[in-house]
């Protein structure tokens, strides 16, 4: 059994959801990027809290007719590109999330 992986969207991007892509840019460098359905649902799907093998199969798995194996090595291959290119962590713990800085009162 492998070691369970963890994702979570970094906080130096900006990231818009267009119908059923979402549209990605880094704020380091501007590149755009553009998810299709299938890596929009991991994207939406990367809390940190959740292994990457959950994600697959309880919401990839769900919606399309993939195999958990299949859907899990795809999976595998777009979070390590997008790692490579700053819009993802990885780790095999948990990762936890920078708190939303308050909302300033009027």
């Amino acid at each position: 059994m492998s070691e369970k992986r963890y994702v979570a969207r970094s906080t130096a991007i900006a990231s818009r959801v267009l119908g059923d892509e979402t549209m990605v840019m880094s704020a380091t460098d501007s590149t755009l990027f553009t998810l299709d359905e299938v890596a929009t649902v991991i994207w939406e799907a990367a809390d940190g809290a959740t292994p990457l093998e959950e994600i697959v199969t309880k919401k990839v798995c769900a919606q399309y007719d993939i195999t958990p194996e299949v859907a899990l090595k795809d999976a595998e291959v777009l979070v390590e590109q997008l790692a490579k290119h700053g819009l993802l962590l990885l780790s095999d713990k948990p990762i936890a999330q920078p708190a939303s800085l308050p909302r300033e009162t009027p």
